[in-house]
């Protein structure tokens, strides 16, 4: 198995990719001998990978990271970077790799407070791995500050570093940042690619892996969700019969809460996996004794977790509500090709008797305004709108068609 294997449906980009791989190595090891470099590379220091949601983006750019840190022996032998089973493979892909850094949005910015050690760390020389790597997973939530901290490191990055952006597209990235880097653009993988990998490598059922791929229309990881956990199916199917249970005023203000509560279950669920364990990860740093009081002088540093605890929290929040709309678009254009006789294949053919329902006592022109609303419930809750209002509001605008 290589990195490049759960890539689904991205075969040209990986072979770029390892071609890439390949020269960087070539790269690594002309440094090492004080040999001449080799004339023509494909390898840069810093890529942009765009691509819609589902397609990968973040996974092709850990395969990336993977490959240029790769040391298995077989690559002296002739053996491509990036065979998935050696100590730097490993570690770049599951995450803890020294020498490969990832940023993730905590809540709706990267901050720059956030980028500041990322980008002094850019600066240095690799640890113990072959390239000091540098993994931005929500380049589109950059603000201002941290987009222009990050631009000064990839004007003028150190030898050794490879800056690895990731966002839906080029128009998400500032113009100063995307004319410095290598574009790559990831398409959604198909229906039946995205089956098959979840057959092969997950194990799953054919059926239940071509359902959850149909339902999800290509978006992998969603799809291995939907595959193998019951309760994603569980919250899927409550969504999709949202769309019935809006006669009356009151029934709207109920959907809305529960889509509200359920988003905060989820946030409320990951909090308690992960904030706990990281408090007591940084009160053992701080030199805490057990069930004492904290040092003098740390206060500040355990209030900054706390905020980034919450803005996590919030986050997770929107993300949830986020994939609950999804769902909804995914239902209201299965009703809309079912109104106008397309032979588009239906995502949703387990909800079918609800979807014939609502296209046979609605229009067309109704069921647009209701896909509308539902983008304008996603808009809202982008700038921050408090979730209930802008969920309200939507199921109320679903009511009225």
């Amino acid at each position: 198995m290589t990195v490049w294997d759960d890539l689904v449906g991205q075969e040209k980009v990986s072979e770029l990719l390892a071609a890439a791989a390949r020269d960087a190595d070539a790269l690594v090891t002309a440094a090492a001998a004080c040999a001449p470099l080799p004339e023509a590379s494909r390898m840069t220091h810093a890529w942009l990978f765009t691509g819609p949601p589902g397609a990968g983006r973040n996974r092709t750019a850990r395969a990336f990271a993977a490959a240029l840190q790769c040391v298995s022996p077989d690559r002296a032998l002739g053996g491509a970077p990036g065979c998935g089973f050696c100590d730097g493979c490993h570690t770049a892909l599951i995450g803890t790799h020294a020498d490969v850094t990832t940023v993730a949005a905590v809540g709706a910015e990267i901050l720059v407070k956030d980028m500041r050690d990322t980008v002094r760390k850019s600066f240095t020389s690799p640890a113990n791995g072959r390239w000091q790597i540098i993994l931005v997973e929500d380049a589109e939530r950059l603000n201002e500050k941290s987009a222009n901290a990050v631009l000064k490191a990839v004007e003028e990055p150190a030898p050794r570093t490879v800056w690895l952006l990731c966002a839906p597209s080029l128009e998400d990235v500032l113009p100063t940042i995307r004319s410095r880097c290598r574009h790559l653009n990831l398409r959604t993988p198909s229906v039946d690619a995205v089956a098959d990998m979840l057959v092969r490598r997950e194990g799953i059922e054919p059926a239940v892996a071509a359902a959850a791929a149909r339902a999800t229309q290509g978006h992998v990881d969603r799809a291995r969700r939907l595959a193998t956990d019951p309760a994603a199916r569980e919250r899927r199917a409550s969504v999709l019969k949202l769309p019935l249970r809006l006669d009356e005023v009151g029934a709207c203000l109920r959907a809305a809460q529960e889509l509200v509560d359920a988003a905060a279950e989820d946030a409320k669920q990951l909090a308690e996996e992960m904030d706990g364990k990281e408090t007591e990860e940084l009160k053992t740093a701080l030199g805490a004794a057990q069930g004492g009081r904290m040092p003098r002088g740390t206060a500040g540093v355990m209030k900054d977790l706390e905020d980034m605890q919450k803005r996590r929290r919030t986050r997770t929040q929107r993300d949830s509500l986020d994939l609950a709309l999804t769902d909804l678009t995914g239902f209201y254009r299965d009703v809309l090709a079912l109104q106008l006789g397309s032979r588009v294949a239906i995502a949703n053919a387990d909800a079918e008797e609800a979807l014939g329902r609502l296209a046979r006592g609605s229009s067309p022109e109704s069921t647009l305004r209701r896909i509308e609303a539902v983008s304008a419930c996603r808009e809202a809750l982008d700038r921050n709108v408090a979730p209930l209002l802008a969920v309200e509001a939507m199921t109320m605008a679903l009511r009225a068609g």
